[in-house]
């Protein structure tokens, strides 16, 4: 245990580390530059590997309705968020199945030290928020179109239905090619009307020590998990009053790229929260959720997964 929490702490020192010298850099690239934060990120870019060419999350934002009617089902069956009410204190240990997902050829196979290290990844992001997760179970299987699979196509429901494990309070994570995508998830309140489509889709390259560049620490799939539990991006609804529903991330009009220290998009309190796990930042520069995200995730987990 005591080797854990060291190796929470000097991976957190690390990215914290990251972040200052990205932000370094873009700061450099605005003051020579003066033509914005595109000129800004290519030269931070520039300035190591090439950007990876990947989409983030393709994670469909829910419409403002959906959004009106699951926030108002969450606050009547458990208080969130209601005046007077006791927060939750419980904790979560969420048994994660892990599908391997290959081409027939082989391609995108993953080890099962990087499993164990995309594991670690995800415990350390989610420290202090009252989840863990312990894998449950790992599989492979070689299906070319499964491995190809986009998000809410034919393929992956077809893979999911074949290989899902567990009930609605077990996370199944499947690594495929990823689609063009880092990765997607479902959100909670689907459960009960898609529990065979429950889960998280993660590129095989953002595992730790994968080929995505600059989003291969293990972070998509912590992003991803987030959303797995109620979370939305930070740049959800822009500068808007309700913003992501977390009160106190700071409200961001647009996703950051790469690490934008000091970036401010919103006229509200509050710098972009672009070390934030929920926004698009760069692996080494997102390190956190805040109180409000962990406290917002406990009465999504407790109203729509514990039991089910």
């Amino acid at each position: 245990m005591e080797m854990n929490r060291q190796s929470s702490f000097f991976r957190d020192v690390f990215k914290r580390g990251a972040s200052l010298v990205a932000g370094a850099a873009l700061l450099a690239a605005l003051a020579l530059s003066g033509s914005g934060t595109t000129s800004a990120t290519a030269a931070v870019q520039g300035a190591g590997a090439a950007p990876s060419p990947t989409i983030k999350c393709a994670t469909v934002d829910v419409t403002q309705s959906e959004i009106s009617a699951v926030e108002q089902e969450v606050r009547a069956r458990s208080g969130y968020k209601s005046a007077g009410a006791s927060k939750l204190a419980g904790s979560y240990v969420i048994n994660v199945y892990f599908h391997v997902i290959t081409s027939a050829t082989g391609e995108g196979q993953v080890s099962d030290a990087r499993i164990s290290q995309q594991m670690r990844a995800l415990n350390t992001g989610f420290q202090g928020t009252g989840m863990s997760f312990v894998l449950a179970g790992v599989d492979r299987t070689a299906n070319t179109t499964w491995f190809n699979m986009g998000y809410n196509s034919q393929a992956e429901k077809r893979a999911k239905e074949a290989l899902r494990q567990g009930s609605g309070d077990d996370l199944n994570i499947y690594s495929t090619s990823g689609g063009g995508y880092l990765g997607w998830a479902t959100w909670p309140h689907k459960y009960q009307s898609q529990p065979s489509l429950d889960g998280i889709v993660v590129a095989y390259d953002s595992l730790p020590g994968g080929a995505a560049v600059n989003y291969n620490e293990g972070d998509t799939a912590t992003h991803e998990a987030g959303h797995w539990v109620g979370l939305y991006h930070t740049f959800q609804n822009g500068c808007s009053a309700n913003g992501d529903y977390v009160d106190d991330t700071p409200a961001e009009r647009t996703p950051a790229r790469g690490c934008p220290v000091g970036q401010d998009t919103c006229s509200a309190p509050g710098l972009d929260p672009i070390h934030n796990f929920m926004d698009y930042s760069y692996d080494a520069c997102i390190y956190e959720f805040t109180p409000g995200q962990a406290e917002r995730m406990s009465y999504f987990f407790a109203t729509y997964r514990q039991g089910r």
